[in-house]
């Protein structure tokens, strides 16, 4: 009976060891793993996702994921800069511009408006 028990103590104290031992090692790749990746540049998208997190502070629930939606969705300023305007767009410059018109005069600035090269 005494053999059975130090047996059955050395077989449980080699199974520990072997979990200590895979657990250290999976604890050390994951440091080195995520250091490394540290150490690498940053993508675009990894840019634009510490920006929008930065701008999102103070913003909780619903709120930041619609800013943060609208954030991340978003073209870079230089490539929004160069690309021509869509027809939607101008639509909602001109209606801005268009406000407190009406009749003929709102329809004739809306013609000249949405003709205009922006």
């Amino acid at each position: 009976m005494k053999k059975l028990i130090a047996v059955s103590a050395l077989a449980a104290l080699t199974a520990v060891a072997a979990l200590c031992s895979s657990s250290v090692f999976a604890a050390a790749s994951a440091s080195a793993s995520a250091s490394a990746a540290a150490s690498a540049p940053k993508t675009a998208q990894q840019s634009k996702m510490v920006t929008c997190n930065k701008d999102a502070e103070g913003k909780k629930g619903d709120e930041r994921k619609a800013f943060m939606k609208e954030c991340l969705s978003n073209k870079p300023a230089s490539a929004a800069a160069s690309a021509p305007a869509t027809q939607q767009d101008k639509m909602k410059s001109c209606n801005k511009d268009a406000e407190g018109m009406k009749g003929d005069d709102r329809k004739a600035f809306m013609k000249t408006c949405l003709s205009a090269k922006k």
